[in-house]
C-alpha cells in the first residue's frame, strides 16, 4: 500500500485565505532576492493568501500609492535568472522617523496586510522589528487622528513580520550562508582564474581587493578556493611584522617554480592597530621589498551584479517558502524570526538575538578581541580560517611532526570538478601531520599496477582550479585486483587510505572492508570522500562536483529559454545525468523554473505527462510563452525523453512547439565552481585529521591495526 505524501497533506491543511503578505526587498541589493520574491509570492497564492509586492523597498511603504501592487501567478515569471531586485530597493532616512513609519502603517492598513517579508540586511531587519513593536501605537494614533475606524486596530491588531537576510557579505550571525554570497564568490573566482592566466604568462603578483567593509568573508572563502598566498581580513588583523612575513612567504613560492602570486584584501582589512591596509599600500610594499612586477585589480560593484548561481537561487527558493509557513503559523505573541540555514536545513531563528549577535562581533573587532569576533561569525566562519591557515602556509620541515606513516589518496569512478581541491587539501594537510604523501594514479587499476608515487607541498600547487581529475580516474572496482593492490601496499608501507570519488568509490571501500579476513593490509584506517555530480552517495547531504554540474544545467538551461524569446510558444525537454538520482533534473528544475521534472524516485505514467500538457497548453494562453521540462536520464525505461518530446510535440500541435536537449558530458566539465572547492578542500582536511588521530589510537608494535 502506498504511504501518503505528509508533506502535500501539510501544505494542503495550511490556509492563507483572508490573509494578505506583503514582500520588499531592502538595503543593498543581492543576486538571488527575485528567487526569494518569486517564492513568496508562489507560495502565499498557493495557500489562499494575497500578496502584494512592495516596490522600492521601505521608501514605496512610505510613499503608497502604486509602490504597493498585488501580485499574481505571472507576475514573477522570469524572474529567476535575473540578478539585483526587480521590484526596486532604497535606503530610506522617512522610515526612520515616527512620521514616516506611521504613514508605512496606514498603507498596510488600507489593504489589509499584516504579514510582511523582508528581504535585506540588519539595518533593514532591526527597522522591521522596531516597526512590529510600535504597530498598535501606530494603529491607536491612526484612529485618533481620524484616519482610521476604531474597529481597525481590532482587526489588524497585530503586524507579523519574517526577515531573509540578502547581503553579498555573509556578515548576518545566526545563518550559515545569506543570499547572495555565492554568487558574489562566483563573480571573485571568474575574475581570479582569468588573472592567473595572465599573471603566470607574465610572472606578476596580484593584489585582489574585494568587497567586505566589516566582514571578511568574501576574501578568505575566495582565498580558500583559489589557493592564494595571503589574505588579509578585518575580523584576524595579521600580527606586527607582518609585511616581512608576507614577503618571505611570496619569495619562498617563487623559488619554488611558481610563477605568480595572488594576495586578497578585504577592503576592511585593519592592521592590530586600526590602521587601514589598502591594496594599493600591499602592491607598494611587494614591489620596495621583492620587486616583483604586480598589479592591483579591485572587483567594486561587478561582485554584486550579474546572474544568481544556482546555490543562490535554491537557497532564496527554500527559505522564501519557510518565510511564508512561518508567517501562516504565527501568533500575535510570535517574536520576529529570521529564516535561517543551518547545516543545509531552513530554520527560523528569533530575529533580534541574530541581529545582536551581529552587532557584538563588530564590538569584539572595535575591542581588539579578535578571536573572539572569529568565534561570533560562526563555526563555518572558523573552520574556513583554520583551513585556509592550515593549506596556505607551511610549517619549515623543523617544525612539522613526524609520524613515518603513508598515506595513500586515489580517484575513483568518473571525474567531477572539485576532486583536484581534495586532493590538493589532503596531501598538504597530510604533509603538516607529518606523514609521507603517496598519489595513485588511474584508480585501483593504477594502484594494482604500482602507478604510486610520493607527492611534495609544491606538486598540488594550483590544483584548486583545475576540473576533472589530475591524477586519473577509473570506474574498476578493486576486487578482481585485490591481491596486486595489497602487494603494492606492502611494498610501499602504506598505512591508510583516502578514496576520493562517487558510488563506485563507496563499492570499492566496502570491498576492501570486506578482504581485510584474507588481507591484513586492508586493516587500516580507510576513508571515502563523496564526489560525484550525481549527488547519490548515502550518508550526505552534498557530493563534491555537484554544485558545478548543477550551475553547468541552470546556465544552459537559461540560455536555452531566452533562445526562443520573441519567437512562437516553445517548450523545451531538457535530459540531465545523474544515473538513477534525480537530484540534478530536481533541484536543476527548482533553480531553473522548470514546469515538471521526470525523476526515478518519483514513477510516472501516462496520466502524469497528460496532465502537464495540459498545464503547458493552459500556460501558453498566458503572458508566459515558454515551458521547461527536466527528465532524469534514467528516469523511466519506457518514457525516454524521445518519447517525451514526442508526445509533448503531438499533443502540444497548434498551441506549442517543442525542442529537446541532451546536456551530456558538459555537466561533468568545467572548472569547479567556489561551493566546490571549498567544500572539496573542507572535508579533505577534516578527513586527514580523522585519519591522523585514527593512525595514532592503532599504531602498536610498529604497526597499525585497524578492524572498525
Amino acid at each position: 500500500m502506498a504511504q501518503p505524501d505528509t508533506k502535500k497533506i501539510f501544505f494542503e491543511n495550511l490556509s492563507g485565505a483572508g490573509k494578505a503578505i506583503a514582500v520588499l526587498t531592502s538595503g543593498g541589493d543581492a543576486q538571488g532576492m527575485n528567487a526569494a520574491v518569486r517564492a513568496v509570492v508562489r507560495m502565499g497564492l498557493y495557500v489562499g493568501a494575497k500578496v502584494y509586492f512592495i516596490h522600492e523597498g521601505y521608501q514605496g511603504m512610505v510613499d503608497g500609492g502604486e509602490n504597493i501592487r498585488e501580485a499574481k501567478w505571472e507576475s514573477v515569471s522570469s524572474m529567476l535568472q535575473v540578478g539585483g531586485t526587480v521590484i526596486g530597493s532604497a535606503r530610506c532616512k522617512d522610515f526612520r522617523t515616527h512620521e514616516g513609519r506611521l504613514k508605512a502603517a496606514l498603507n498596510l492598513v488600507q489593504r489589509g496586510i499584516t504579514n510582511l517579508c523582508v528581504i535585506g540586511g540588519d539595518g533593514s531587519l532591526t527597522g522591521a522589528n522596531l516597526f512590529r513593536e510600535e504597530w498598535s501605537g501606530l494603529l491607536a494614533e491612526l484612529v485618533e487622528q481620524g484616519a482610521l475606524e476604531a474597529d481597525a486596530v481590532q482587526q489588524y491588531s497585530a503586524l507579523h513580520i519574517v526577515g531573509m537576510v540578502g547581503s553579498i557579505d555573509n556578515d548576518f550571525c545566526g545563518t550559515d550562508m545569506t543570499i547572495g554570497t555565492d554568487s558574489a564568490l562566483h563573480r571573485i573566482i571568474e575574475v581570479v582564474d582569468a588573472i592567473m592566466t595572465t599573471a603566470q604568462s607574465h610572472q606578476r603578483t596580484f593584489v585582489l581587493e574585494v568587497m567586505g567593509r566589516h566582514c571578511g568573508y568574501l576574501a578568505l572563502v575566495s582565498a580558500l578556493a583559489c589557493g592564494a598566498d595571503w589574505v588579509l581580513i578585518p575580523e584576524m588583523p595579521p600580527e606586527d611584522g607582518w609585511e616581512e612575513k608576507m614577503c618571505q612567504k611570496l619569495s619562498a613560492t617563487r623559488s619554488r617554480g611558481s610563477r605568480l602570486n595572488i594576495i586578497i584584501v578585504a577592503e576592511g582589512a585593519l592592521d592590530r592597530h586600526g590602521k587601514a591596509i589598502t591594496s594599493s599600500y600591499v602592491k607598494d610594499l611587494v614591489v620596495k621589498c621583492l620587486g616583483f612586477d604586480t598589479r592591483v585589480t579591485i572587483l567594486g560593484h561587478v561582485q554584486r551584479g550579474g546572474t544568481p548561481s544556482a546555490f543562490d537561487r535554491i537557497l532564496a527558493s527554500r527559505i522564501g517558502v519557510e518565510a511564508v509557513l512561518a508567517l501562516l503559523e504565527t501568533t500575535a505573541n510570535t517574536p520576529a524570526c529570521v529564516v535561517s540555514l543551518v547545516g543545509n536545513q531552513s530554520v527560523r531563528v528569533p530575529l533580534m538575538e541574530c541581529v545582536q549577535m551581529t552587532q557584538e562581533v563588530q564590538k569584539a573587532m572595535d575591542g581588539k578581541r579578535f578571536e573572539e569576533a572569529v568565534k561570533l561569525r560562526g563555526r563555518s566562519f572558523e573552520n574556513n580560517l583554520k583551513t585556509y591557515k592550515l593549506l596556505a602556509h607551511r610549517k619549515p620541515e623543523s617544525e612539522l611532526p613526524v609520524s613515518n606513516f603513508n598515506v595513500a589518496v586515489l580517484n575513483v569512478g568518473a571525474p567531477a570538478a572539485g576532486m583536484n581541491a581534495a586532493v590538493r587539501s589532503a596531501v598538504r594537510v597530510g604533509i603538516s601531520e607529518g606523514h609521507k604523501m603517496f598519489a595513485v594514479s588511474d584508480g585501483f587499476e593504477g594502484f594494482s599496477k604500482g602507478q604510486i608515487r610520493e607527492f611534495k607541498w609544491a606538486d598540488v600547487g594550483g590544483w584548486t582550479g583545475q576540473g576533472g581529475s589530475l591524477l586519473g580516474t577509473k570506474r574498476t572496482l578493486p576486487a578482481k585486483h585485490v591481491e596486486k593492490i595489497a602487494e603494492q601496499m606492502r611494498k610501499h608501507n602504506i598505512n591508510a587510505l583516502l578514496i576520493i570519488g562517487g558510488f563506485e568509490a563507496f563499492e570499492s571501500l566496502l570491498q576492501l572492508f570486506e578482504a581485510r579476513g584474507t588481507y591484513e593490509e586492508f586493516c587500516i584506517p580507510m576513508c571515502m570522500l563523496p564526489s560525484t555530480i550525481s549527488n547519490n552517495i548515502p550518508g550526505t547531504d552534498l557530493s563534491i562536483g555537484a554544485d558545478t554540474a548543477l550551475n553547468a544545467i541552470v546556465e544552459t538551461c537559461d540560455r536555452i529559454k531566452q533562445s526562443a524569446s520573441g519567437t512562437k510558444r516553445r517548450v523545451f525537454i531538457i535530459e540531465t545525468m545523474g544515473g538513477y538520482c534525480g537530484y540534478l533534473a530536481t533541484v536543476g528544475g527548482l533553480a531553473a523554473g522548470a514546469d515538471a521534472a521526470y525523476i526515478y524516485e518519483e514513477p510516472f505514467d501516462i496520466r502524469d505527462l497528460q496532465a502537464n500538457v495540459e498545464h503547458l497548453t493552459e500556460k501558453m494562453k498566458t503572458s508566459i510563452q515558454r515551458g521547461l521540462v527536466l527528465r532524469n536520464e534514467n528516469s523511466s525505461e519506457n518514457y525516454t525523453t524521445d518519447f517525451i518530446y514526442q508526445l509533448y510535440s503531438e499533443e502540444g500541435k497548434g498551441v506549442f512547439d517543442c525542442r529537446k536537449n541532451v546536456l551530456g558530458h558538459m555537466q561533468q566539465g568545467g572548472a569547479p565552481s567556489p561551493f566546490d572547492r571549498n567544500f572539496g578542500t573542507k572535508i579533505s582536511a577534516k578527513a586527514m585529521q580523522w585519519i591522523t588521530k585514527k593512525l595514532t589510537e592503532t599504531f602498536r608494535q610498529g604497526k597499525v591495526t585497524f578492524l572498525q
